[in-house]
C-alpha cells in the first residue's frame, strides 16, 4: 500500500527566520518524488513535517487525505532514514530489519521471516546472520532500508541516504534505490542537493531555493524546460547572457546582450523590452566549423580544455562573468588548442531559453 502526500499552504518558520514559504504541492502515491536544492533551502524541513517531528506554523500536511495535525511520528504511516543510518552494531542484520516488528510484539518466527522476505528484495539473503560490521557500504544502505520497510509504510522518507558514499557506490545505490521503490510501490519522498540522484531517479523533482519551491516538474522538464533563472544555474551547467529583450514573435525572442543579439526561445515570464537572462547548456555549443551553420554565432578566444573521458569541456572567454563552456565529444584537435586562439561557437534558437532577470545559483 502507498498513500498519497499533500501539502496545503505549508509555511514553517523558527523565530524570524521563514525556512519554508508556503508550499502547495500533491505527491501522488507509489511515486518517487524528490526535493532538490542546495543546503539550508527548506528541503530537509519540509521532509520533518511530513514525518511529524516538526509542526507547520501554517498550513496542512495530508497523507492519504488524513489531516496529519495532532498526529505524532510513530502514529503516521511513514518511515524515515536518515544520512547516519543508525543500525545496531550487536545485531545480526536479520534482527536490525525486524527491529520495529520487535517493538511491535510480532512473535520471532514471523519477524525472522519478514526480515528474510524483505532481505530478498534487496538482494541480501546470505547476509540475514552476518553482523552489521561485515557489510560493505553499500549493503548497509540496503539494509537500512529493509528495516525501514519491515513496518509496512507507505510513504518512505530519505534524507540524503547517499551522501556519504563514494561514487561508484552512489551510482550503483541509485539503480538499487529505484529498483526497490518501484518493486514495493510505496511512495518515496527523497532529499537530495545531488542533481545526478534526482534526475537519474525521480518520477518528479520539487527544485526549492530559500524555501521557495521554484518549479515541479519531470526530470526532463526541469532540465529542458527551466522555470526560473535559479532553476536554470542549479540544475546542470549553463552558459548565461544577461541583457534586454529586443523583440518576441510568438514563441521566439530576440536578446540584446554585450556578447550580441541571439534568438531564442522565449521562457516564462519573459518579456519584450525587459531584463532578461539566457541559457544554453554546454552540450548544445557548436564549437569550429559546425558553429558556422548556427543561427546565434560567438567568436571567443579559446582559454583552456578539460578532458573527461569520453568528452571534453571546451572553455573560451565570450565576455562573460565566467569563461563560455561547451561539451564536445574527445577530440585531440580541441585539446591541442592555444590560449588565445580564436574559436568560433554558436547554437541553435531551440537550444536556448529566456528567462526574466533573476538570481542564479551559487552551488
Amino acid at each position: 500500500m502507498s498513500q498519497e502526500v499533500a501539502l496545503e499552504g505549508v509555511t514553517r518558520r523558527f523565530g524570524e527566520f521563514t525556512a519554508v514559504r508556503n508550499v502547495d504541492l500533491t505527491i501522488r502515491a507509489g511515486e518517487f518524488f524528490s526535493f532538490l536544492g542546495p543546503s539550508g533551502c527548506g528541503k530537509t524541513t519540509i521532509l520533518r513535517m511530513i514525518s511529524g517531528f516538526i509542526d507547520p506554523s501554517e498550513g496542512v500536511v495530508r497523507i492519504g487525505g488524513k489531516d496529519m495535525r495532532g498526529i505524532g511520528p510513530n502514529k503516521r504511516p511513514t518511515a524515515l532514514i536518515f544520512q547516519n543510518l543508525a543500525l545496531f552494531p550487536l545485531m545480526p542484520v536479520w534482527q536490525n530489519v525486524a527491529f520495529g516488528l520487535e517493538v511491535r510484539g510480532v512473535a520471532k518466527a514471523e519477524r525472522r521471516k519478514r526480515a528474510e522476505d524483505l532481505l530478498g528484495i534487496v538482494e541480501l539473503t546470505e547476509s540475514a546472520d552476518k553482523s552489521v560490521s561485515q557489510l560493505s557500504g553499500g549493503q548497509r544502505q540496503r539494509v537500512a532500508i529493509a528495516r525501514a520497510l519491515a513496518v509496512a509504510p507507505q510513504v518512505m522518507l530519505l534524507d540524503e541516504p547517499l551522501s556519504a558514499l563514494d561514487l561508484k557506490l552512489r551510482q550503483h545505490m541509485r539503480a538499487e534505490l529505484r529498483r526497490i521503490q518501484q518493486r514495493t510501490g510505496v511512495t518515496f519522498i527523497y532529499i537530495t542537493h545531488d542533481q545526478g540522484e534526482a534526475l537519474t531517479m525521480s518520477d518528479r523533482v520539487g527544485v526549492m531555493s530559500q524555501g521557495v519551491l521554484q518549479q515541479i516538474g519531470a526530470p526532463l522538464e526541469i532540465y529542458n524546460d527551466p522555470a526560473t533563472p535559479f532553476v536554470a544555474s542549479f540544475v546542470g551547467e549553463a552558459n548565461v547572457f544577461t541583457g534586454r529583450v529586443a523583440s518576441a514573435n510568438g514563441t521566439m525572442a530576440q536578446i540584446e546582450t554585450e556578447t550580441g543579439t541571439f534568438t531564442a526561445r522565449m521562457g516564462r515570464g519573459a518579456r519584450s523590452g525587459e531584463p532578461a537572462m539566457l541559457f544554453v547548456r554546454p552540450e548544445h555549443m557548436r564549437l569550429g566549423d559546425a558553429a558556422a551553420a548556427a543561427a546565434n554565432r560567438i567568436i571567443a578566444a579559446f582559454t583552456h580544455a578539460e578532458f573527461e573521458g569520453n568528452f571534453v569541456n571546451v572553455f573560451s572567454d565570450g565576455g562573460l562573468r565566467k569563461p563560455m563552456m561547451a561539451q564536445a565529444r574527445s577530440d585531440a584537435r580541441l585539446l591541442g588548442l592555444t590560449h588565445g586562439e580564436t574559436l568560433p561557437m554558436g547554437f541553435d534558437p531551440a537550444d536556448a531559453v529566456i528567462l526574466p532577470l533573476g538570481d542564479l545559483a551559487r552551488e
